[in-house]
């Protein structure tokens, strides 16, 4: 099989801002807060823009060929993976997701975990990122009721590179300035706990999901997750869980990627001017280029400057 260019469908969530249309995406909205880049969710659907299956969900390829999957995706009901590039214009909601003994039995759907690689982010943006020090669940409860939430939470300044890596039951927020690639569960089940008094399209403030958040929130500090250094051949592993495994290549001229029977592995391009070959096809590589690489696929090779997030499931 030939490795194929996706289309991201685009949300225009409130928070979000237009720089995604640098990115190569495309709406008719005024707002592209996110681009679903690989998706199989029925909430979005990424599409194949390429070859004799251009126009096609990923979902219905994968369908008729799970092959395509690899042999470690068998051992999901549900293909595992989402990944988004999401821009904060204004800050997001602080949230947490379930996990998925939670999530299933509520939700109907995998819970989320998620890492964040840091793609861009004005000076002075911050997250939040769980809790200052341990909180009991009436204090949390208290907390959101008296509207003293931000007091109680842990802000974290970023800048562009950084990691973080978000399990599940993780009380977090994308800051406002901030660009991240998501990388997470396949799944859209969110409960939000603080949503800054906003109110949604229809003049109605959103949902906010007290009581499930108060059942799955981890209610202590985080541990950052370590510095992962470059290796000897330039990639930096930025984080993996049973659901996905992601790095990323920063290259000057070439770089080969194996791509054998047992996972597909799916490229998110951050910057630069480059190209994908393989045996079979000739994919040009910019900016906000997403490609899916079937399972099998064998050696791809990668020329010209660019940067990259490898994601694959093993």
């Amino acid at each position: 099989m030939k490795p194929f260019r996706l289309i991201a469908p685009c949300k225009d969530y409130l928070w979000g801002g237009n720089k995604l249309r640098e990115y190569g995406k495309i709406s008719d909205s005024d707002i592209i807060a996110e681009s679903w880049e690989l998706s199989c969710h029925p909430d979005g659907e990424s599409v194949i823009a390429d070859g004799e299956n251009a126009g096609r969900t990923l979902t219905a390829f994968l369908a008729e060929h799970p092959e395509a999957a690899g042999t470690n995706c068998t051992r999901f009901e549900r293909f595992p993976t989402l990944i988004k590039l999401i821009d904060a214009r204004d800050n997001l909601s602080v949230q947490v997701h379930p996990d998925d003994a939670y999530a299933l039995a509520h939700e109907g759907e995998y819970g989320k975990t998620e890492l964040w690689y840091i793609v861009e982010a004005s000076p002075g943006a911050e997250l939040i990122y769980g809790f200052k020090e341990n909180i009991t669940k009436e204090e949390f409860r208290r907390a959101i009721e008296k509207n003293t939430l931000l007091e109680k939470v842990n802000r974290v300044p970023v800048k562009k590179g950084d990691v973080f890596f978000i399990e599940a039951g993780t009380l977090h927020a994308i800051g406002k300035g901030i660009l991240i690639a998501e990388i997470q569960q396949n799944s859209n089940t969110t409960y939000r706990v603080y949503d800054y008094g906003r109110v949604g399209a229809d003049g109605k403030p959103r949902a906010l999901h007290i009581e499930k958040a108060l059942d799955v929130t981890r209610l202590a500090p985080v541990t950052p997750a370590q510095d992962r250094p470059k290796n000897s051949s330039g990639w930096q592993l930025l984080g993996f869980c049973d659901y996905f495994f992601a790095s990323c290549m920063e290259q000057e001229d070439f770089c080969i990627i194996g791509v054998d029977d047992t996972s597909f592995v799916h490229l998110l391009i951050l910057e630069g001017d480059a190209v994908l070959k393989t045996e079979n096809v000739e994919i040009p590589l910019k900016k906000g280029t997403s490609v899916f690489v079937p399972a099998g696929t064998g050696a791809c090779r990668i020329y010209g400057k660019c940067k990259f997030i490898n994601t694959s499931i093993r």
